[in-house]
This record gives structure tokens, sequence and C-alpha cells, in this order.
């Protein structure tokens, strides 16, 4: 129920209509008592200008912001921390008495579900399938870490304009889709950062089943299906498998502790991803 002293939460996008943030952000919001209310926005690229002016005016206290605006937003707003800046794109935005800060929770998010279960990543080698933004926020995590990268991508330009944006980080090349197995053999993780796998294509997979083998993890970002025809297949060849609804469990958290100052922990992400993948029907 809401009062006169509820806050105000959102998302803009286009589309955001199947988004799975308003189930993630009320739950966890509702699980800690907290008075906010979260809501989806509809912002068209020629609009954005105008939300944000409305994001000061009413006086939200924060956005979420998805695809197309993660780039297009940096320049229209006050701050950027130094993630967002680094990488160039803003997910979370807090509205701090009028002044607009830009953040990015993407690799933290990613990162959690590896820090959770002891992966080390210190000078091992990932390979990253795909060359946009999810594999630009995977692979700068990575390299901020301390592993070795390689970006695999079907348009080979885009992943060696990615390689050169990461350089600075640390050790990343660039390779087209015939690398795969040699890259795969030398590599202790896999991220499928593309759309490949996703519903209502859930017979598609990016890595072909051999490739995979036991030992390797298998992180697809991929969330919907919870079990992609990847991550089936890489558990039955051994495989430690990662979905891609942590990542976003994890960044909804960290952007929910930017906004509220509440602390989120362990137990919360289990029951937040529990009742998502009750409401997708699938995992």
């Amino acid at each position: 129920m809401t009062d006169s002293r509820t806050r105000l939460l959102g998302l803009i996008g286009d589309p955001v209509e199947h988004s799975l943030s308003p189930p993630l952000h009320s739950f966890l919001l509702a699980r800690a008592g907290l008075n906010y209310c979260y809501l989806v926005f509809r912002v068209k690229r020629d609009a954005l200008g105008a939300a944000l002016a409305g994001v000061r005016a009413l006086g939200i206290r924060g956005l979420n912001v998805t695809i197309p605006h993660k780039e297009a937003v940096v320049p229209l707003l006050d701050e950027l921390t130094p993630e967002a800046e680094a990488m160039g794109a803003v997910n979370v935005i807090s509205n701090e008495e009028g002044v607009l800060i830009g953040a990015n929770t993407d690799g933290w998010g990613f990162l959690k579900p590896l820090e959770v279960r002891g992966v080390p990543l210190l000078e091992r080698r990932a390979v990253v399938v795909g060359a946009g933004g999810a594999a630009a926020a995977a692979a700068h995590a990575l390299l901020s870490a301390g592993a070795e990268v390689a970006l695999v991508n079907r348009t080979p330009a885009r992943a060696r304009a990615l390689a050169r944006r990461l350089s600075r980080l640390g050790p990343v090349e660039a390779a087209a889709p015939p690398a795969l197995p040699a890259l795969l053999r030398g590599a202790e993780l896999l991220v499928n950062a593309t759309p490949v796998g996703m519903r209502p294509h859930v017979g598609e997979t990016p890595v072909p089943r051999e490739l995979l083998r036991e030992g390797l993890i298998v992180y697809d970002l991929v969330y919907n299906p919870p079990e992609t025809r990847l991550l089936a297949e890489a558990r039955a060849r051994g495989a430690v498998t990662i979905g891609g609804l942590e990542m976003l469990v994890w960044q909804g958290v960290k952007a929910l502790e930017i906004w509220t100052g509440a602390h989120f922990g362990e137990g919360d992400v289990r029951a937040a991803l529990d009742h998502l993948r009750g409401g997708l029907g699938d995992g």
C-alpha cells in the first residue's frame, strides 16, 4: 500500500513490457519493508531528455535504464561513477536532490555469482561470445578482476573494436567463431553474452555441445528461459553452469542498495531467484 511518503523508482527503455525488473524490485522492496513503488516507463529515444527532466521535477528517487538508452543517457546526466564512465554506459540513475548520477551495476552483478561460488579469476582465461553491451560489461568486469579475455563474435570487426576499448585493462583478444574450439581448450570460463537461446528461440545455442567439457564454467547471460539449451548441454557434459537470472538479481540488488541504503544478502537473492523462476514457469 502506498501513502504520502512512498518514493518512486522505475525503469526506462523501449520496449519495457516484458521486463523482469518490476517483479524483482517489487519483491525485494516488500521483503525488506521499504516504502517504495517500482514502475516501468516506455520512453522513446527523442523523449529521453524530457523523461530525465521529469525525474528531477517529480522527485523520482531512481531509475533503471535499459535498451536503447544505456549509452544515450550518459551526456544527459550530471555525474557518472567511475564504472559507468569507463564503460560509457549507465543502467542505474540515482536522483540526489536534483543531481542525477549515473552508475553501472552490470559488471558487479556479473561477478557476484562467480564470487559466491569461489571462482578464482586472476590470470584465468575466459571466452566471451558476443561484442555488444552485455559482452562489454562482462569483459570489463573480468579484466578488472585480473582475467585474460578472448572476445568471439560473428562480426569480427565489432569484437576488435571492443577489444581495443578494453585493452588498457588487461590482456584481451578478438576472434571469429572458427577460433572458438582452440580458445575453449585453453579456457576456464565461457560466457554467452548474445541473445542466442532466448525465448522463443529456445532450441538455439551459441556453442556446439562437443566443445563443452567437465571443469569448464559456462555462464549464460540469457535469463529467459532460466536454463537455456547451452546450460542444459553444459550440465550434461559435466560443466559448472550459471544462469543469467543470477546476474539480473545481483545487479538489481546493487541498484536497490544505491537508492535505499538497505543491504540485501545471499538469502534475499535466493528468495528473489525462486520468485522469478516461479513466475517464468521454468527452471
